[in-house]
């Protein structure tokens, strides 16, 4: 797979580590994320909390008040945010697999 050439000059790359997004993205894939790419539902995106945890998701909904992401791993639920609880989020736009 070729890699694309990213529109957002502040993209950067990620390695997933863990096993809630398999079968989509496994253990060491990377991924390439851009904060400026806009981000709807059903988008695949990385969050980072205010305590410090990233993860990489599908976002199920966004609302004013929620931010609500889901696991493609059944054995992984659905997490339910705050947006106060939330330091940023960024859609995924490329990844290795």
């Amino acid at each position: 797979m070729l890699f694309p050439e990213p529109a957002d000059p502040n993209a950067y790359a990620l390695e997933i580590s863990g096993d809630s997004m398999e079968p989509l993205y496994r253990d060491g894939d990377r991924i390439i994320v851009s904060p400026q790419a806009g981000i709807r539902r059903g988008d695949r995106v990385v969050l980072r909390t205010h305590e410090g945890e990233v993860m990489a998701k599908e976002l199920a909904r966004l609302t004013a008040q929620r931010i609500v992401l889901r696991s493609f791993n059944p054995a992984h639920p659905e997490r339910d945010f705050s947006r106060r609880e939330v330091a940023w989020m960024a859609r995924i736009v490329w990844a290795s697999q």
